[in-house]
C-alpha cells in the first residue's frame, strides 16, 4: 500500500479545524497527523510528525502565516505549504506564493476538490484555485493613478490633511481631491479603509 500523504491542519479556530478534519479524514490517502493553533511551533511540529503537507488557514494573523510558511521552506522543504483562503487577495497571494506556499485553495471547497489539490502539491506542482485565480486577474492592476497612490502611501500613518499636503508638497485641495477619488475607486468609506484595502491588494509598493 503506498504511503499516505501527511497533513497538518493549522488553524486558530478549534471549530474550523475540526470541519476540515472532518472533510478529509476520509480520503484513504491522506492522513491527519496534527493540528496546531496559533500557540504551537509550526516548524517543530512538522518535523515531529515528518508532515508532507500544512494545510494553512489564512484567516492566521496574515504576517504570521508570511513567516511560518518562509521558515517551513527554509527549516522543513519537504513539507508543502497549502493556504487556505475565503476570497482572493493578488496582494497576499503574490506573498505567499514568494514565502514558499505552493497552493491556495478556497476555504469551502468540497472535500475532493481540496484534497486533489493536496495531491497535487504533494507531487510537486504549484496549485491555485480557479476562482482565486480570476479574482487575482480582475484585481491584479491597481485602479489607483500615481498622485492617489501616493497619497494614500502617506496617510499610512494618519495625520491631517495640511500634513498630508506638507509631506507630498501640494494642495491640501489636490490631497483632498485625491483621497475622495481613492475611496471611490477601492470602495472603501473612509481613507484609512482606502488605505487597508490598497494594501491588502498590494496596491502601495513600498
Amino acid at each position: 500500500m503506498q504511503d499516505r500523504i501527511r497533513l497538518m491542519l493549522v488553524d486558530d479556530q478549534i471549530l474550523s479545524r475540526g470541519v476540515l478534519r472532518s472533510r478529509l479524514e476520509r480520503e484513504r490517502d491522506l492522513e491527519i497527523v496534527a493540528e496546531l493553533g496559533r500557540d504551537d511551533d509550526v516548524v517543530a511540529a512538522a518535523k515531529r510528525y515528518r508532515a508532507n503537507i500544512a494545510l494553512l488557514d489564512a484567516c492566521f494573523p496574515e504576517q504570521e502565516s508570511i513567516s511560518v510558511t518562509s521558515e517551513l521552506r527554509t527549516s522543513m522543504p519537504e513539507c508543502r505549504v497549502v493556504m487556505l483562503t475565503t476570497y482572493g487577495r493578488p496582494g497576499y497571494l503574490r506573498r505567499g506564493l514568494d514565502a514558499g506556499a505552493k497552493g491556495f485553495a478556497l476555504q469551502g471547497s468540497p472535500a475532493p476538490q481540496l484534497a486533489d489539490a493536496v495531491r497535487r502539491v504533494h507531487l510537486g506542482l504549484r496549485v491555485v484555485d480557479a476562482n482565486l485565480a480570476a479574482e487575482t486577474l480582475v484585481y491584479e492592476e491597481t485602479p489607483l493613478d500615481a498622485g492617489e497612490t501616493d497619497t494614500l502611501r502617506a496617510a499610512r500613518d494618519g495625520g491631517t490633511v495640511a500634513a498630508l499636503a506638507e509631506k507630498l508638497a501640494v494642495s491640501e485641495r489636490l490631497v483632498r481631491t485625491r483621497l475622495w477619488s481613492a475611496i471611490g475607486k477601492t470602495g472603501a468609506r473612509t481613507r484609512a479603509d482606502a488605505v487597508v484595502i490598497a494594501e491588502r491588494n498590494g496596491w502601495l509598493p513600498d
